[in-house]
């Protein structure tokens, strides 16, 4: 399945979430057998690939890199429980996407306000570090997943491998959109793809990705869509 694929008619929604979403899936051999691995010494956890969460029409969609494995592993949602999750959901929060600034589990009430958070890859991978070749299989439901995307949407890949899996998901080619923080890319029907440092524990430790940084590309982000909404005519 490409993003080309999906363009052009209408998919009925429990198509649509096939497409997106499989907890069964089990087509990169090596992450299924080390998510058995892990399952076995934590049942409790998850352990399955991970589900999208949000509103399948929000209209700010981030992307990050994998689930962590103490994180939306362990909760089988995407960014709690990890110390990644600190500075995303406090900005989420800041800017209005989010009903509250912290993610503490699944049953914490927490909602997210027109946006939508996701993984290139989704299911654990060792050592955090997906093979080309698992990101390539995995795409296919991050196509089926933007493929909603609504015009004048907002795209924000969490690192250089989620934007290169958004523009595949795409089906644009990576060569002259090149990964930058802060970088802004067109890709279709008004929509852009914006571009930050991924918000882990190394990144914001060492000062590569500052808190101000980080809210610097969701004020971007907030004044595209107001943009794009006033000149959609939408109050």
């Amino acid at each position: 399945m490409t993003r080309r694929s999906l363009r052009g008619f209408a998919v009925a929604p429990a198509a649509v979430s096939a497409a997106v979403y499989d907890a069964e899936c089990r087509r990169c051999p090596r992450l299924a057998a080390f998510l058995d691995a892990v399952r076995a010494e934590h049942p409790h956890y998850h352990c399955r690939p991970v589900p999208s969460f949000g509103a399948a029409a929000a209209r700010l969609v981030i992307v990050g890199l994998a689930p962590g494995m103490h994180g939306a592993n362990a909760t089988g949602r995407p960014f709690t429980g990890d110390y990644a999750g600190i500075l995303l959901y406090a900005t989420l929060f800041k800017f209005g996407f989010a009903t509250r600034p912290d993610a503490r589990g699944v049953d914490d009430g927490l909602r997210l306000i027109d946006a939508r958070i996701t993984n290139a890859v989704k299911c654990l991978p060792p050592g955090n570090k997906p093979q080309p070749a698992e990101i390539r299989q995995c795409n296919a439901y991050l196509a089926a997943e933007l493929s909603t995307l609504p015009a004048g949407a907002a795209v924000l890949a969490l690192g250089r491998i989620a934007h290169d899996a958004a523009l595949r998901a795409f089906g644009l080619p990576l060569s002259g959109r090149a990964f930058g923080h802060g970088a802004d890319h067109a890709i279709e029907r008004g929509a852009l793809l914006f571009d930050s440092y991924h918000c882990s524990r190394y990144n914001t430790n060492t000062g590569r990705l500052t808190t101000a940084m980080f809210e610097q590309v969701f004020a971007a982000i907030t004044r595209h869509l107001a943009r794009e909404r006033r000149a959609a005519g939408v109050a």
